[in-house]
């Protein structure tokens, strides 16, 4: 088992796995263990171990949005009432339910999430805008940014 917050745990072949995973997830056993140059059944093992220890968190297919029908991208800050307990609760549980939002995050600075909201228009996402975000009792301010373009996307981890 590899101790949690260990990278001294983890060896050249380990990273060799982790750097291909992260791109081509999609190899089989086989195609990875040729890759880095090592027999099957130990590469199967390696990747088992990561995953136990919680390296690897899953496997994931990266899909295009704006394909799938939603060219808005926007980040959005948002500034509580207060800081307590009942407020973090209460904003969590709503942005958990909206499908919009794909990503949040608990942040320091001028705001205390960041959401990444996705929207088929911009009439969808002033609807979103309108009817639930600022629906949320605990919320004081909100401020959003349109995204333009993406240079760096799900980029990968430095192993």
């Amino acid at each position: 088992m590899i101790e949690e917050n260990s990278v001294e745990a983890i060896d050249k072949i380990d990273r060799q796995i982790l750097r291909i995973l992260q791109t081509e997830s999609h190899l089989t056993n086989i195609e990875l263990s040729e890759r880095i140059g090592l027999s099957p059944t130990p590469c199967l093992r390696r990747v088992r171990r990561l995953e136990e220890s919680g390296l690897i968190t899953g496997y994931r297919a990266d899909v295009d949005r704006k394909r799938l029908g939603y060219p808005i991208m926007a980040f959005v800050q948002v500034r509580l009432n207060q800081q307590v307990e009942s407020a973090l609760e209460m904003v969590e549980s709503a942005v958990r339910e909206r499908p919009e939002i794909i990503n949040c995050y608990l942040v320091t600075g001028d705001s205390d999430y960041m959401l990444q909201v996705i929207a088929q228009s911009l009439d969808d996402y002033a609807d979103f805008m309108r009817n639930h975000l600022t629906q949320i009792p605990a919320i004081q301010n909100i401020k959003s940014s349109f995204v333009l373009g993406n240079i760096v996307e799900n980029g990968v981890i430095p192993v």
